[in-house]
């Protein structure tokens, strides 16, 4: 089992992730729906960055490339059905809370895993599970976190009256459990339809969060896992081509990526490359603005020589004192 820190620090539960991407996509022709691609990223990936502080993260499908590690599990038979996969991917689990979901949120994010799993921290009594609400206030089984321990006691049970778990809704496992909710209309919004995909796109592009996404989906297909201050690489890129060149923009953000890897990478590393370009931007503009003379005024002039100052240094043949009367 992978070992695992959470956040939250010592004394803190680890938690692990099973993600369900099984399924036939009926209502998108059958397409390969996991890996169609909202703001430049599969929607797998989408929600594999959301629960990327799992000590495991099970994904419940054919194996196929994703840009966080996995591992994978199919249920049994094939087509099984939500249970069968959830049943699956447990058996790859050792945490004692899991986050249950579906491969198919454009719009899940860390937080709302966060919300998830404190809810179920602190929650009073016996409280087997958190789910999300959808706006009209339906359950969302594959948005939610459990206790590992109740799934497992459940998933038995059910199976034994049924002889098995092919073909048995979640519904006959979430009426089993004592469930908490929360609501997030966002988190909860699924991707069953062509239509659905389309309206995702569109918020994305609308809902001022497009360099965010472009960011996310760079790092994604670059393979790159770090977490940068965004603003701070644009005041470097606007310094570089305000004080320099507008074309220094783009190939001093380049080489201070580069001078950051080399460095070892992290966010630290760039911090630093960063301040060190931008403040050679701002002296590079320095060392293009006009001198400033002595007595205040602008233009070029002449440093003092060693053996004069600017009030002592007299002209070559008279001195402020001999100098012949004016009058």
């Amino acid at each position: 089992m992978t070992a695992y820190e959470p956040p939250g620090g010592p004394g803190t539960e680890a938690f692990d992730a099973v993600v369900l991407a099984g399924g036939a996509a009926r209502r998108l022709g059958g397409a390969d729906k996991p890996a169609v691609r909202v703001g430049g990223r599969a929607l797998l990936d989408r929600v594999l960055a959301a629960c990327a502080g799992a000590g495991t993260t099970v994904v419940v499908a054919g194996p196929r490339p994703t840009a966080r590690p996995v591992r994978w599990a199919r249920e049994e038979p094939l087509g099984g059905g939500p249970l069968a996969a959830l049943d699956a991917g447990l058996r790859h689990t050792g945490a004692p809370q899991l986050v249950v979901l579906s491969a198919d949120l454009p719009f899940l994010d860390e937080e709302t895993v966060r919300r998830l799993l404190d809810a179920l921290r602190s929650s009073a009594g016996p409280v087997d599970g958190v789910l999300v609400t959808d706006p009209d206030g339906r359950d969302q089984p594959l948005v939610a976190a459990y206790r590992a321990d109740a799934l497992r006691r459940e998933l038995a049970r059910l199976a034994a009256r049924h002889d098995g778990l092919t073909g048995l809704p979640l519904r006959r496992l979430t009426a089993a459990l004592h469930l908490t909710r929360i609501t997030d209309p966002v988190a909860s919004f699924d991707c069953d339809t062509w239509d659905d995909i389309a309206a995702a796109r569109a918020r994305i592009r609308e809902h001022g969060h497009v360099l965010d996404e472009w960011i996310s989906a760079v790092k994604d297909e670059l393979g790159i896992d770090l977490d940068v201050d965004i603003t701070e690489l644009l005041d470097l890129a606007r310094d570089a081509a305000h004080n320099v060149a507008r074309p220094a923009a783009p190939l001093t953000t380049f080489l201070v990526g580069y001078a950051a890897a080399k460095a070892g990478g992290g966010p630290e590393a760039v911090t630093e490359a960063a301040r060190k370009a931008a403040a050679l931007a701002l002296s590079w503009a320095d060392e293009d603005a006009p001198d400033v003379k002595p007595d205040g005024g602008s233009g070029p002039h002449t440093a003092p020589g060693p053996e004069t100052s600017p009030d002592t240094a007299p002209g070559p043949e008279t001195s402020p004192d001999t100098a012949p009367d004016a009058g």
